[in-house]
Parts: structure tokens; sequence; C-alpha cells
């Protein structure tokens, strides 16, 4: 069935549904942003959200962009003339005599696919020779008016990457465009992602800028720094990183959110890239809209909780069902065994309201009750492990100053040792905490902000660390391998520390990383990325890192 042309209204009703058709499937924010997590929170909605009808709207969508496209090619005089589109071919050429105006120097594709007239994200085709986005290609669309217009007549399909002449309608089939295409859709093959760490070579953008793959600049839209030191984090991770770098290992996936983290990867790591510097903006709209507006462009975060609740939403995203496993957690997920010592009044409340130990998974090994007070022993997965720093001094030394004290980083693990009691406030209970299973890639984060009813402090206390060879069996108790021939792997090398400058409100995020082809230092904060000492890295406040287990 043809639309009638002639009831405008009918049209525009038809246009706004179909946008509310587009899909939108959030995740809510994990309501336990520090560690430990629980992934199975509400997995009961998310599957519902994630499995029906996503696909479908998919498939009507693009559907409706090439019925939208051809309409307007069918019938150019609004006559209900339309021919049978089986029989309706488009001419390929090779030759266009409009090549030459192609301006690479103004193309980005880091921005919202979205016409910059109409502002809808169907059918969005780029202006190879300004740049701008247009939606169409009909003799009625917005790119064959701009065409007209300004005398612009290149333009490519921003999902097919099929390459256009307008107002003459025919397909462009030209090799000289596709460089074009891996700017736009950034591909490697297997033994591309295999070869990366060994990479030496530098990158040349065409203003002239060198630049290192995996080692880009991201833009500081508006108060992003804190998902940039993230990003740039985990682009270090090994097998993460080559996970997302190959589209077909999370096709079966309908999050954007999963789609767009993957995009990212694969423009950090393009050694083919039009600029020196990347804009993660349309991964910023993945995660407004995933988190329902708690990460938001413009407002200051945490990068331990924005961290915590992107490994758990990808986790969700990507696994098939709720007891597969995914890529994040083979990458990050370890055990730990926890000891909780309550009053027995703590315990009949909690049992009576029917509550779980902070939504976790645990395997009760154990309750024992002694003297009024109630032991709880069970085991729960973490992501992550939260350290805590000591208490500042509060008055000024002889000299008038405040002494910034500095704490090894061993001291401030023993939290883990399996003997030493940390108290928590609500609910009032004594705990003991045991790594019973070490991740491949440890993360571990400082404490540094608390928060009163006045103001946000933080403790400025120096962290003094090894940056590599981190031997945890001789500062916290490990378990013995379950298999004969297995070594026990507890030694580690720091491959990303977060570190954060400046006052608790007004502060900013830089991160270092390490390039592993050459095993050197980066030091990168949003554009700026620079060549910085092994030595530099441990004097900084450090707020959250990541550790590679050595093999």
């Amino acid at each position: 069935m043809r639309r009638s042309r002639k009831d405008g209204d009918s049209v525009d009703e038809e246009r706004d549904s179909r946008r509310r058709r587009i899909v939108d499937s959030p995740s809510s924010p994990a309501e336990e942003p520090l560690v430990p997590y629980n992934d199975d929170e509400d997995d009961e909605r998310r599957v519902l959200d994630h499995s029906g009808g996503a696909e479908e709207v998919g498939r009507r969508v693009e559907t409706e962009e090439e019925d939208d496209d051809d309409d307007d090619d069918d019938d150019p005089y609004g006559r209900g003339s339309i021919l049978d589109k089986s029989n309706r071919q488009v001419e390929v050429r090779r030759d266009c005599p409009y090549l030459d105006t192609v301006n690479r120097q103004v193309l980005d594709f880091d921005f919202e696919r979205f016409c910059s007239v109409s502002l809808s994200n169907l059918n969005v085709y780029a202006c190879l020779v300004c740049g701008k986005y247009y939606q169409g290609r009909g003799k009625k669309s917005h790119a064959y008016t701009h065409s007209l217009e300004a005398g612009h007549h290149v333009y490519i399909n921003l999902r097919t990457e099929k390459v256009y002449c307008l107002p003459d309608g025919y397909e462009i089939n030209d090799p000289s465009l596709d460089d074009i295409r891996y700017v736009l859709n950034p591909r490697f093959s297997r033994e591309q992602v295999e070869q990366l760490d060994k990479n030496k070579q530098w990158s040349r953008a065409l203003d002239g800028s060198d630049y290192l793959p995996g080692m880009v600049g991201l833009n500081n839209i508006q108060k992003t720094d804190f998902v940039n030191v993230t990003i740039q984090s985990l682009m270090r991770v090994t097998p993460l990183r080559n996970f997302f770098l190959i589209p077909e290992n999370y096709q079966h996936c309908r999050s954007q959110l999963v789609h767009r983290f993957g995009e990212l990867t694969r423009k950090i790591w393009h050694a083919r890239n039009f600029k020196g510097q990347v804009s993660p903006h349309e991964f910023l709209q993945a995660v407004m809209k995933a988190s329902k507006k708690w990460f938001r462009i413009g407002v200051q975060s945490e990068p331990v909780e924005f961290m915590s609740w992107l490994l758990n939403t990808l986790h969700t995203d990507l696994r098939i069902s709720k007891k597969s496993s995914s890529i994040i957690d083979k990458c990050f997920q370890g055990e730990l065994e926890v000891v909780k010592e309550t009053q027995n009044k703590a315990i009949s409340e909690r049992k009576e309201g029917g509550g779980e130990h902070n939504g976790a998974l645990k395997i009760m090994d154990g309750a024992t009750e002694n003297n009024n007070i109630g032991t709880e022993t069970y085991r729960m997965p973490f992501l992550m492990l939260g350290l805590d720093l000591p208490e500042p001094p509060l008055f000024k030394d002889v000299m008038e100053k405040n002494i910034i004290p500095q704490v090894p980083l061993f001291n401030i693990l023993k939290k883990f040792d399996g003997e030493t009691v940390t108290t928590t406030v609500r609910p009032p209970a004594r705990m003991r905490y045991r790594v019973t299973r070490l991740p491949q890639y440890l993360i571990v984060h400082m404490r540094r902000f608390t928060k009163n009813n006045f103001f946000r402090e933080k403790n400025p206390t120096l962290v003094n660390f090894p940056v590599k060879n981190l031997e945890l069996k001789d500062y916290i108790p490990l378990p013995a391998p379950t298999k004969e021939n297995e070594k026990l792997r507890s030694k580690y090398d720091l491959i990303a520390n977060i570190v954060h400058d400046g006052k608790p409100d007004e502060g900013f995020y830089r991160v270092f990383v390490q390039r592993k082809s050459e095993e050197l230092w980066y030091e990168m904060q949003d554009l700026h990325v620079s060549e910085t000492l092994p030595q530099m890295v441990a004097l900084s406040e450090a707020y959250m890192q990541i550790y590679e287990q050595q093999q």
C-alpha cells in the first residue's frame, strides 16, 4: 500500500509513530556501584527488554528506510504511478566527474547519525563535500535539495556505506572511496588483531598530525573526563579489546551500548583515521540512554561508579542466558570469601524482612551463633576491590604545614587477608574478607572521597605501589591451585593508573597507561597524550588501577 502524499497530517503522524518505534531499551544503573556487585539483579526485567521485539523493530525500520527512500524516486510527480521495485535498478558507475570535490578534511563520523534538517536517524546520508548529514536521496529529500542548492553531488549512506551521486541518482563504485568507508566503519581481521601489541609504527592523520593507534586522545565534550579515563584504561585489557574489535563476536546482542562501545574501540585502534583524536559522542549518547541519565554530559561523576556500571551492564547485555558467562567475567571476575558477624537482633530482622545480603550471589558455608553474635560465611563474585585509605592528620606540624601521609599498597591490601576486621555501620556488622580466586585482570579502587552532611572531602594520602611484579601471595593468603600441575599465578603488572588532581568538586582525572609494543608509559588527559617515565606513574594520587596477571 502506498501512503497518500496529499494527506500531510497522516504522513506526519506516521513519521512520528515510526520515530517512537525506534528501539529504546535502557538498562537501569546498578544500585550498588561499588564492590561487590550482583549481576543477577533485575535480570528478568533486562531479559524482557532485550529479548522481545527489538530485532523485528530494527528490521521494520530498515524496510521503511528503503521504502521512504524509494517512494520519492518512483513517483516524482505524485500521480500514483509506482514502478515495480523488483524491476527497478540503480545504475552503478565507476567514473564520476564529481569525485575530485570530495573533501576528506571535513568528514567526521564520530557524531550521532541524525539528519541536520529533520533530526531523523532513518536513511541518513553524509555529504562528502561539506560533511553534513541529510536524510534520503529521493527527489523530495533533504539530501537531494542540498545537492541542488549547494552543488554538492557525492553522498554516502551511513548504514550501507554505498556512495551515490545526486541529483543524477547513480551509485558510484570506485576504490578511491574505500578509505572513507574504513573511517566510517573501521575493520580488523583476526590476524591484524593478533599483531596489534607488536606494532610500533606511528600513523599520520590528514591534518599532518602523528598519532599512535590505541593511544589517541578523546574529546572532553563537557565534564566527561571520567568517561575518557575509564575507556582509555579498558583499552589496555587485551582480551576485552580483541573481543570488541571483531563485531561478529557480539552480533547476536541487541544492546546499543555494546555496539557503540565496539565502534569506539575500533576507532581508537584504527590506523587509518582522518584525524588524530576520537570523539566518544555516540557512545556517550548510548550511556545516557542505558543509564537513564545517571551518567550524562555536563555532570561530573566518579570513574569507579562509571566503571562498575559499565562492566555490569556490558556483562548483562552480552550473555545469552542467565547462567552463561561473558568476556567481562573472563577478564575481571574473582571470588571473595566473606565472614560476617552480626548481633542476633540484626539477623532476625533481616530474616523477617526476607532480604538478601546486598542482593549478591552467595554460597552459604554455614552460620553459627555464639554469645548473641551470629556468624555467616559465604562466597561472592567481585569485579573490583575497594581499598580503604588511612585517615590524614587533622593538625599541622611545627612548620605550619599539613604533612601528606604515605602508605604502602600492601598495608591497605591487608583488608583481604581473612583476619583484618572491617566494621560497617549500616547494617552494624564486623566483616572479614579473603580472596579465594584471583581474576586475570585485577581492578583496585582507593576510596579517596567521602561525603558528609555538608560537603565532600578528599583523602590526599599517597599510595606507594610497584609498577611491575606485584606479588600478592606475600601479603594475602591465596588458595592452592585445584589442578595438580597448575601454577599459582599471583604476580601482577600495572597496565593503567587513574589519578585525580585538584579539589574534590573542581578537580579533573587523568590516566597513565602502558603501550605493550614498546613497554613505554603515556600520560593521557582528554586530547593531551604524552610519553612519561615509569617513576612518574608512582608519584601520583592513585584513584583506580588495573593490574594484569603474569602468565
